[in-house]
């Protein structure tokens, strides 16, 4: 086989065809070896296997589409016209999409009859469970022999990043499983519809580790070809200062191509370390080698879970490769002991003070914040699970009858033009930046550069244009480009911040797209930082809002002569306190958060805070607070922070912290909001980028309740079910990644169901329903928007889209009509 390389060659070298390869006919089976409801299935009796490019580099796709005979499509679609099936979902049924992957485990062989079957396995099924594709009589072996070599040239490209022309016959033979045989069942199990393997052999076992099982293990019958994520070699140790903790446990890592952890060693040392001034080590040793060295730092991402007396950890190497690792204990005393000591050293290198400092509310607050913990006393609308389970079948039944596509593409279109000729992003160096979410008038704006994009909300959940603001200048005339923007006053008027003029704001009249005042804060005190002066202000006709500098927060009226700082409402502090995010509650509580990590709770302006929570180390980037007050989250770059601000015992029972100090006897309970270890260390495996998330928010509205959390980390955006964050479900995540870094998103107002998100140049409005829990597949699988990239820009012809529109037949490309092109200015 490996003699066709220069055939893949050039196969790979024609870029301008998005097929690489095609098998004309055959026969799509699912396997299940282990269903009782059958041994084998037919998916399609007609089908066309191809394997092709897509928008991301060394990422490429297996298709498999079913083919139809003469007038037989035609008279499927009326139909499924008849029956309002949505061509979307017809689509659906008519091709499968994998993406070729090690982990596929895609291999072939010949069968008794002669028959050519490729295999490949189920990713999203049962153990055993994977797909066949019996190739037809007619296709010529040749044929066969290089399409198994360019679906093994795929694997490579995408394992390391680089071209297979580079690659050695052995490296490229670590992704031929040829001697994984398919499994073959027993006779009276046989499918009509499928031919037997011509070889018996028994089904590869593997024992698969949850937190639940103590260890996973290798099992004799397991293929040999199987891949597994190897250790790096450890780092060399620097030199001790102080022992802060040492304990005996397990070590697992786990293994990106099974999903698993794996057993590395039944009994290491795991040793905490002061190796310098703030700086600590992490250690972990066996009795005959030294598995894994590194500093303790945020990135690490621990998470403890006592009921399976387990610490899972992110590791990083030099060469910034993530592996995820896991430390299981033998007794709960010994976890306890070993997360006090972890976590000392992480806070201390964080904060660079002592923990034994630390007051002890502190640090029970710090340990609290990094175990799983399940809520209590949560709202009555998050707590029906009967309710929360029809909710989630009725989300499975409409994406059953819906495939929402949230990349439409709005491009300019010229009749001299082919439909290919197409211009689809500007050249002045500038991407999409902010994000600003209409709550009075159905309009999103876009900052990009000194432009904003301004985009109306359709009754069908859609995103279209609707004008550009193509300069943004001073009332002097002096171009700039907006570093943070806030709709006012019933969303008639946008506050504008210039960089370069940290003591002032602009006012832009948003009826006629341009800046008509300048609004002088003080003379000395800078503006860094500004939020509504409640929750929903930017509905009414409300003027003043709040102003934060790193030291002070106060209030700011426009309506005042000369600097528009409220004196009389002024608390600055004289300690630096580097305030670095504010939200307030429908009420006009105010919380702020700073660069140290902690938070203050506010009933109003001018006076001390009521609550104080402690830092965990990390900065704040940004906050938000529910309507109610009850629920603060504050976005740190590698996890958020959900606290409850309720109080629940002590003299204050049933008063928010906003409203009353937290007593001796009673303190905010925070949760921890992070990716699993494993996913964290899948999403750097991918993108080669470390985690930093975007300012997370809840879904908001007048007359509903928060029940989501978005947030976005590179090109991955990820929404937190809140119910099952509260109830400790171990699931309470999915996520949808696309091909390029997602620097704004947020809820529409009053919805918790469609998504704006702004791409570098392009914005879409999204169902969450398409969003998807969290796996190898979904991880590894950008969604393709916008074709060539169309998008926000400044340049003739980028423009962007909202949804695919409702009832598009799919069926054999992507391309748009000219009715749906939006013919914008940029």
């Amino acid at each position: 086989m490996f003699m066709l390389r220069n055939v893949g060659k050039y196969l790979f070298g024609d870029t301008s065809k998005e097929s690489i390869i095609d098998i004309p006919q055959g026969q799509l089976y699912l396997v299940r070896p282990l269903s009782p409801k059958g041994y084998s299935e037919l998916i399609f009796k007609d089908a066309a296997a191809s394997i092709r490019r897509t928008a991301q580099e060394f990422q490429y796709q297996l298709i498999v589409q079913r083919a139809y005979e003469e007038g037989e499509e035609e008279l499927l679609e009326d139909e499924e016209d008849e029956d309002g099936v949505e061509g979307a979902l017809a689509a659906e049924k008519d091709e499968k999409t994998f993406l070729l992957d090690e982990s596929l485990h895609f291999r072939s062989e010949t069968r008794h009859g002669g028959e050519k079957v490729f295999a490949w396995k189920d990713l999203s099924g049962d153990l055993g469970d994977h797909y066949e594709f019996v190739c037809d009589r007619s296709v010529q072996p040749v044929a066969l022999g290089t399409f198994e070599l360019v679906a093994i040239q795929c694997q490579y490209e995408r394992k390391y990043r680089r071209s297979h022309q580079k690659a050695t016959e052995e490296e490229l033979r670590q992704f031929s499983f040829s001697d994984a045989l398919l499994p073959e069942p027993e006779p009276e199990e046989k499918s009509a519809l499928v031919t037997a393997s011509s070889s018996s052999s028994s089904k590869p076992v593997k024992s698969e580790m949850s937190p639940r099982t103590s260890r996973t293990v290798k099992e004799e019958g397991e293929s040999a070809k199987e891949v597994r994520t190897m250790p790096p070699p450890s780092a060399k140790h620097p030199e001790q200062r102080e022992m802060l903790v040492k304990e005996k446990a397990e070590l697992h890592l786990y293994d990106f191509n099974s999903g698993t952890f794996i057993l590395q060693d039944p009994e290491v040392t795991a040793f905490v370390s002061e190796t310098g001034a703030w700086k600590y080590w992490l250690q972990i040793t066996g009795k005959e080698k030294d598995w894994l060295g590194q500093p303790i730092v945020a990135d690490i991402n621990p998470v403890f879970n006592f009921d399976y007396l387990s610490f899972i950890f992110n590791h990083y190497t030099a060469d910034g490769s993530a592996y995820s690792w896991l430390l299981r204990f033998r007794d709960q005393t010994t976890v306890e002991r070993f997360q006090e000591g972890l976590m000392r050293a992480l806070w201390e290198s964080l904060n660079q003070m002592k923990w034994i400092k630390a007051k002890d509310d502190d640090r029970e607050y710090v340990l609290e914040a990094f175990q799983d913990l399940t809520m209590e006393d949560a709202p009555e609308y998050l707590q029906d699970e009967e309710e929360e389970e029809e909710d989630e079948k009725n989300a499975e039944d409409e994406e059953e009858e819906e495939e929402e596509y949230d990349g439409q593409r709005s491009e300019h279109y010229d009749s001299d033009e082919s439909e290919d000729d197409v211009t689809t992003r500007d050249n002045d160096g500038n991407v999409n930046s902010q994000l600003a979410v209409g709550y009075k008038h159905d309009r999103s704006f876009v900052v990009r550069g000194s432009k904003i994009g301004v985009f109306k909300h359709t009754p069908n959940n859609n995103l279209e244009f609707s004008t550009n603001i193509s300069k943004v200048e001073t009332p002097g005339g002096k171009l700039f480009s907006p570093k943070k923007v806030m709709l006012h006053a019933e969303d008639s008027n946008m506050i504008l911040q210039n960089e370069q003029d940290p003591h002032s704001l602009y006012k832009m009249d948003l009826e006629y797209g341009k800046v008509v005042d300048e609004w002088k804060v003080h003379d000395d005190i800078p503006v860094d930082l500004f939020a509504p002066e409640k929750k929903f202000s930017q509905m009414t006709g409300e003027q003043t809002f709040l102003g934060l500098s790193r030291n002070a927060l106060y209030r700011i009226d426009p309506r005042l002569a000369g600097n528009k700082l409220v004196d009389s409402e002024l608390k600055q502090y004289v300690s630096k306190n580097d305030f670095s995010a504010a939200a307030t509650t429908e009420q006009g509580y105010i919380a702020v958060a700073s660069n140290k990590g902690d938070i203050r709770m506010f009933d109003r302006l001018g006076i001390n805070a009521k609550t104080h929570i402690p830092a965990l180390g990390e900065a704040i980037i940004g906050l938000d607070v529910s309507a109610d007050g009850r629920w603060v989250l504050a976005t740190c770059r590698t996890y958020l922070l959900l606290v409850d601000a309720l109080q629940k015992e002590g003299k204050h029972v049933g008063k928010l912290g906003f409203e009353r100090s937290f007593g001796k006897d009673s303190k905010p309970q925070p949760r921890r909001l992070g990716l699993q270890p494993a996913h964290v260390a899948q999403f750097q495996h991918e993108t080669g980028a470390a985690l930093a998330f975007t300012p997370a928010r809840f879904n908001t509205g007048v007359d509903s309740n928060e029940t989501s959390i978005i947030t976005a980390t590179g090109p991955f955006i990820v929404t937190w079910n809140l119910k099952k964050v509260l109830q400790g479900r171990k699931d309470p995540y999915t996520i949808k990644r696309y091909a390029e870094e997602v620097k704004a998103d947020n809820f529409k107002f009053g919805s918790d169901r469609d998504v704006i998100v702004a791409l570098p140049n392009e914005v879409n409005m999204v169902a969450k329903r398409t969003f998807k829990r969290p796996t190898r597949e979904s991880i590894a699988s950008p969604v393709e928007v916008g074709g060539g990239g169309g998008g926000y820009g400044g340049g003739r012809g980028s423009g962007v889209g909202g949804r695919r529109s409702e009832g598009r037949n799919t069926r054999g490309g992507s391309r748009l009509s000219r009715n749906e092109i939006v013919d914008s200015p940029y």
